[in-house]
């Protein structure tokens, strides 16, 4: 039977080619989005800096979150990553120096400085080995020296002025090394950094012959307790981007996403495409029955067939699969989602995984659409090969129940119980459960809205739409095959964009609520040195200046049922300014009461946790620290967007710089204050000062940022959906060359045909557009009404109707295609020709 499908193959190339790309382009995708996850679970990045050491240790970056119930050991423990670097204790580098077999340990401290225009991180001269570095003249740097890369343009001995913590020093030039670099001596980049008695890591040199197992044991054993890790091999690489397992998490949770959807699109994608080839074949799988072909032979042939073509196309997507994963990964790292140094890893795993999808794709396709012509007595095959008009069953009743059941639970969660953009999360999966639910009742809509179009088409197409509507009215099953397509291109596209502009827009208006400086104060070195905030302040016609600063804290006591591994964003702010420098209005307590170790909370989070004002929490801070600190105000908070504050000194202590990251201000006249702070600024390289307009600029394009990534993702998956929808119409317009050539025998011309199959191209393009419009609305409306209150989404209108027009501009150009190919046979030949 098999045998008998393939040589068939022939006469319908245009189907075999339709399917062979559906299924091909799958493969494509599933393998990119499974490299990508296989990639973040690696994490591999290779050790660059700290390549000579044959161990790191290093603080970890994780924070196991609190149980509710401490002393049950059958609750799951979560764990979140902390935004700044864990240090270690300096005692720890003599404890790992006194292990046998370890010939030096090296405690690095590393201090960001600005070196002329650029911003490099230096370190002390010990860490010099730990890559290693060799000096190419002059000699190791003692106080008050420095040591240069080559490409600087200085000479040893020259003095040169650079930029530390927001301070400028100058220092003698006492070698060079051929690297791009900045090292002090050992105890100067300590002072300097601002953090004494602890380290950033430990490089650890082995001796020669020593017992590697041995040494990697006994370090091991005096980290218990310290919050520290020892890294060896690749993962040594880790130690030099800190964010690096942020990175592989977030990796892995992207590429889960849309690995998961991108699957999904394929098997329907490659389902309806072998449904409609199969349909197309009833004549010829009629016939087969009609002469005695058994309806299991029939299955084993058509499934056969399937696999045949999926086999042949899993290879070429697992060709084109590597090549476009990496490629998808090189954007990724160019735009600083993942570390630049991480390697791209897709090995043998995605590529079963992408086959197996591909297979497996093709198998329930293939099963599914031969279901009906095995199951159909050979008289009633005969009759109903021409023209389809079954299409209801009990098993597609039941998959329809709970695609709809699905998609309306989904709805229901994201407006009862999601708040903010995470609402996304639950919102966004949907858009499949409608394109499948109204994928599966499409040829009983379709039927109902072509009846509606009837009247309107005929009075405005004339014959062209008169033989339109009696064609589609026949075959309404067949075109319902073609609306649903466009049906999914047109709600994944609608729905994924208008998610974007919609977060992107709350989340800009959500800064901009709170931002009520008129002039910030910036540092290209990493942080605003004390003392500036007080000389901003006595510039004339200020009238309030706050230290800022940013970072993540999670709520150690007591227990917080609203944790999250994401942690509670937290402001830094000045207490006596931060009633002018900030937009919180506080319902009890005072802002200017935010000094030392205190916090003020959104009202509805206090409530959560049972506490007051006057109250007293722990907190963990972004870098580990467990702090106590004291509720001196409640104020109420946007949902979905609550944050903390706390004094910027205490913010700043804990984070990786130390310091303020900005000096936010307030003025009633913006360019005399930006005149007149050129003297702090002159005073303090590094420093710089924007208008309020640069802040949320900076901000929408951090946030356009994130949104282009997920623009980048759904849209492969568009252009899958894109190309399924070109497919469907080249297969349903080519299986008519027969039809084609009997109306022209029957006295129509070649372009009455066209007209009339692009009559019939606008009705199914009006069709699928509704379609998708409905399962975009179904997507958006409770994720608009959580993060807005609205049922519109935000975001330009054009973006619809750029939708609308590519969908529209793909079926008719297909359409008119496809259409004038199949009229190129003589009338006679195409009327006697194969379907």
């Amino acid at each position: 039977m098999l045998r008998i499908a393939l040589r068939t193959l022939r006469f319908r190339k245009g189907a075999f080619v339709a399917t062979f790309l559906a299924m091909t382009f799958g493969a494509v995708l599933v393998l990119a989005c499974a490299g990508l996850m296989e990639t973040g679970i690696r994490g591999d990045i290779p050790p660059q800096r700290l390549a000579a050491a044959q161990y790191v240790v290093t603080g970890s970056q994780t924070w196991a979150l609190p149980k509710e119930n401490p002393a049950d050991p059958e609750e799951d423990s979560e764990a979140a990553f902390l935004p700044e670097r864990v240090r270690l204790s300096d005692e720890l580098v003599g404890e790992v120096s006194r292990v046998p077999g370890v010939a030096a340990a090296v405690g690095e401290v590393s201090v960001p400085v600005l070196a002329g225009q650029q911003r490099v991180d230096a370190y002390g001269w010990g860490s010099a080995s730990l890559t290693p570095v060799s000096l190419v003249s002059g000699e190791a740097p003692a106080t008050g020296e420095v040591v240069l890369g080559q490409g600087a343009g200085t000479t040893v001995g020259e003095r040169v002025e650079l930029v530390v913590r927001g301070s400028a020093e100058t220092f003698t030039v006492s070698g060079l090394v051929p690297e791009d670099a900045v090292y002090f001596a050992d105890d100067q980049v300590a002072a300097l950094a601002g953090h004494a008695g602890t380290v950033d890591l430990i490089g650890v040199h082995t001796s020669p012959g020593a017992d590697q197992a041995a040494v990697s044991d006994a370090i091991g054993k005096l980290l218990p307790g310290r919050n520290a890790t020892l890294l060896a091999g690749e993962e040594r690489g880790l130690a030099e981007f800190a964010d690096a397992e942020k990175a592989s998490e977030n990796l892995i949770v992207l590429s889960a996403v849309f690995g998961g959807l991108a699957t999904m699109v394929m098997l329907f994608v490659v389902s309806t495409t072998l449904g409609l080839s199969i349909q197309q074949r009833q004549r010829e799988l009629a016939l087969l029955r009609a002469v005695g072909t058994t309806p299991g032979q029939l299955r084993r042939m058509v499934i056969g067939e399937a696999l045949f073509m999926a086999v042949f196309a899993a290879g070429a997507g697992l060709l084109l699969g590597g090549l476009f994963g990496e490629w998808l990964f090189d954007r990724l790292a160019d735009n600083g989602i993942v570390p630049t140094a991480m390697v791209h890893s897709s090995g043998w795993l995605p590529m079963v995984v992408a086959s197996g999808a591909v297979l497996l794709g093709s198998f329930f396709g293939a099963l599914i659409a031969g279901r009906k012509a095995a199951k159909t007595r050979p008289t009633e095959a005969l009759a109903d090969a021409a023209i389809q008009r079954k299409w209801l069953s009990w098993v597609r009743v039941v998959l329809a129940v709970l695609a709809f059941g699905g998609g309306i639970a989904l709805f229901i969660v994201t407006v009862a119980v999601m708040t903010g953009p995470i609402a996304a999360s639950t919102a966004g999966p949907s858009v499949m459960l409608w394109a499948i639910a109204l994928a599966l009742v499409s040829p009983g809509v379709t039927k109902v809205l072509l009846a509606v179009l009837r009247w309107p088409v005929r009075a405005f197409a004339g014959t062209a739409g008169y033989l339109a509507t009696l064609s589609t009215k026949t075959r309404a099953v067949r075109v319902a095959a073609v609306v649903t397509p466009i049906m999914l291109a047109t709600g994944m596209a609608t729905a994924n964009i208008y998610l974007q502009t919609t977060s992107v827009e709350v989340a800009n208006a959500a800064f901009t609520d709170n931002l009520r400086a008129d002039l910030v104060l910036t540092s290209a070195t990493g942080g605003i040195p004390s003392g500036v905030v007080d000389e901003v302040r006595s510039v004339p016609g200020v009238r309030a200046a706050s230290e800022f600063a940013t970072s993540t804290v999670f709520v150690a006591k007591p227990y917080d049922s609203s944790l999250s591994e994401d942690g509670w964003p937290v402001q830094g702010v000045t207490g006596p300014a931060a009633a002018e420098t900030t937009a919180v209005t506080p319902s009890s307590g005072s802002l200017a009461d935010l000094t030392g170790n205190t916090v003020a909370l959104p009202a509805e989070h206090a409530a959560t946790l049972g506490k007051a004002v006057g109250d007293t929490i722990t907190v963990a801070m972004g870098d580990r620290a467990e702090v106590p600190v004291e509720i001196v105000a409640l104020y109420p908070a946007k949902e979905g967007f609550e944050m903390l504050l706390m004094p910027a000194s205490l913010v700043a202590e804990h984070t990786t710089e130390g310091l303020p990251s900005q000096i936010v201000i307030r003025t009633d006249d913006p360019a005399a204050v930006t005149a007149a702070l050129g003297s702090v600024v002159a005073e303090h390289p590094g420093l710089s000062v924007v208008d309020r307009d640069a802040l949320v600029s900076g901000f929408a394009k951090d946030q356009e940022l994130g949104a282009w990534i997920n623009y980048l993702m759904a849209g492969m998956i568009i252009a899958y959906t894109a190309i399924s929808v070109v497919n469907s119409l080249v297969m349903s317009t080519g299986a008519r060359r027969r039809e084609f050539g009997l109306q022209r025998l029957t006295g129509s011309t070649r372009g009455q045909v066209l007209r009339m199959m692009m009559v019939e191209a606008g009705m199914a393009t009006v069709i699928g557009v509704a379609l998708g419009t409905l399962v975009a609305g179904m997507t958006l409306m409770p994720f608009t009404l959580v993060t807005d209150g609205s049922i519109l989404p935000k975001g330009p209108i054009e973006v619809y109707l750029s939708v609308v027009g590519a969908a529209a501009l793909l079926a008719f150009g297909s359409t008119l295609v496809s259409t004038w190919a199949g009229l190129r046979s003589r009338p006679v030949e195409a009327a006697v020709a194969p379907a």
